[in-house]
This record gives C-alpha cells, sequence and structure tokens, in this order.
C-alpha cells in the first residue's frame, strides 16, 4: 500500500465584538482549554509552566471516540512554541488513545479592521496529521 500524504487543513472564524488582545488571555492559557472548546470537559497540567514551549497538558472525555475501546479518549499535548507580540503558537499531540499520529497545529489570532466596534479578530487553526485509519479529513 502507497503512503498517503499527510492530511492538512485550516479552520478560521472571525469575531466581529472581540478584539485579538481580548480573545488572546483564553488561547496563551495552554492548560484551560476546556473552558472553551465544546466537548472537551478536562484539560490539565502535566509538565512545565503553563503557556511555556515546552510545557505538556493532559486534555481528557474529548468528543471523539477512543480506538482502544476505553471509556473515555484522551491526548497529550506539547507547546512547541508561543509569540505573544504575534499573538499565535504551535503545539503537537505526543500521545493519545484516538488515533491520531503527528499531529501538528498552529494557532493564529489577527486584529480585523478597525469598525463600528473598534474593530475585532480573527482565529485561524492550522494542522497537519497522518491519515487516520476509519476517519477522513473531514472528521479532524
Amino acid at each position: 500500500m502507497a503512503e498517503q500524504k499527510k492530511w492538512e487543513g485550516t479552520v478560521s472564524t472571525s469575531l466581529e465584538n472581540a478584539t485579538a488582545d481580548q480573545i488572546w488571555p483564553f488561547w496563551k492559557d495552554f492548560y484551560s482549554v476546556n473552558k472553551w472548546f465544546p466537548g472537551n470537559t478536562t484539560c490539565e497540567g502535566i509538565h512545565g509552566n503553563n503557556g511555556e514551549a515546552g510545557c505538556i497538558r493532559y486534555c481528557g472525555d474529548l468528543p471523539v471516540p477512543a480506538v482502544d475501546g476505553a471509556a473515555s479518549s484522551w491526548t497529550k499535548e506539547r507547546l512547541i512554541a508561543i509569540d505573544h507580540k504575534e499573538k499565535s503558537f504551535s503545539y503537537e499531540i505526543l500521545d493519545c488513545n484516538i488515533g491520531v499520529k503527528s499531529y501538528v497545529a498552529n494557532v493564529k489570532i489577527d486584529p480585523l479592521a478597525a469598525g463600528e466596534n473598534g474593530g475585532g479578530c480573527r482565529i485561524e487553526w492550522r494542522f497537519s496529521v497522518d491519515p487516520v485509519e476509519g476517519w477522513s479529513l473531514e472528521d479532524m
């Protein structure tokens, strides 16, 4: 069987009533993704200092089925780099029970042009991952 190319994707949204400066504190808090990501009920730091490159978080009770038959799915994710001035960071999945391998994501928050509400922001989330057995790229 021929080796498949990595899956790559981008998801973005624009917020008209929240600036990049208002949104960034939620995203830079690497150990608290469960506070804003639907279905992720558990997130805690397991290594290093929150928000510093190299820190690792455990995310559990994910809205994705476990491939090992476990009742709960989980990931361990490492913050690769963070740039507070550019409001961007990258992270990778180190280990998981959802079948994902070689997952790396980059998140960037950019300001929108000032408008009636003082401007908003655009959040862009890019990822690359090895193809996941039983999934399609759209499942990501």
